[in-house]
Formats: C-alpha cells, sequence, structure tokens
C-alpha cells in the first residue's frame, strides 16, 4: 500500500513503477493482459457480452500472482484501480517500445536524489 494519496497520475506513476521493478513481475503483467485483450476480444466477436467481466481474470490473476510472489507487495489495483489498469497499458507500451528498464532506472535515480537530497536538509 502508498503512503501517501495520489491526486494525479502523474504522481501515481512513478510509485507504480516502483512496484513493478523486477523483470518477471512486467513479463506475468504483460502475458496477462495479453491473454485478457485476446479474451475480450474473443467474447466480443461471439456476442458473449455476459461473460466479458471473464476476460480480467487472466491479467489480475497473473498481476496479482506476480505482486503476491515475485515483488512481495500488495497490488495497487486494491487502492487505485483506474490508474493501475492505465499505468499496466502505459507500461507494457513501453515494454514494447524498449523503455521500459530506462523509466525504471530514471524513477529510481529520481527517488535516491530525493532521499539524498532530504538527508542533505537534516
Amino acid at each position: 500500500m502508498s503512503e501517501k494519496r495520489f491526486t494525479s497520475f502523474e504522481e501515481f506513476w512513478p510509485y507504480y513503477v516502483a512496484e513493478h521493478s523486477q523483470p518477471r513481475t512486467r513479463a506475468l503483467h504483460a502475458a496477462g493482459t495479453a491473454v485478457s485483450v485476446g479474451c475480450a476480444l474473443s467474447l466480443i466477436v461471439k456476442g458473449k457480452w455476459k461473460l466479458m467481466p471473464l476476460a480480467l481474470v487472466p491479467g489480475y490473476g497473473a498481476a496479482w500472482l506476480a505482486h503476491f510472489f515475485v515483488e512481495k507487495n500488495k497490488p495497487a489495483t486494491f487502492e487505485y484501480p483506474l490508474w493501475s489498469f492505465m499505468a499496466d497499458y502505459k507500461m507494457i507500451a513501453m515494454m514494447i517500445a524498449g523503455t521500459m528498464d530506462a523509466e525504471i532506472q530514471r524513477i529510481a535515480s529520481e527517488k535516491a536524489l530525493a532521499i539524498h537530497s532530504t538527508e542533505d536538509i537534516r
């Protein structure tokens, strides 16, 4: 769980990135999301609208397994469902573009800088 309440997606994003620092976590998110999108498209084509909520199961299932067993943290979905959903797709897009590892390093550097700056003030 986050320590502070986020008031914007821009504030939430660095927290989300830090909670997805392990490559296996990101891979499980991407795989689960791909299966979920495939299920959703299949249900749309077949006109099985009532079953659409089931399309979320593989995506959230894979993500939650990653959080509980790889990252050992609580999924952000519980506290920030919409921003978490949006961040999943942003992260996957960055993974496809090959920029997610750099984003993780950028966020970690900014966090380290903020901690160092706070220590300098003391």
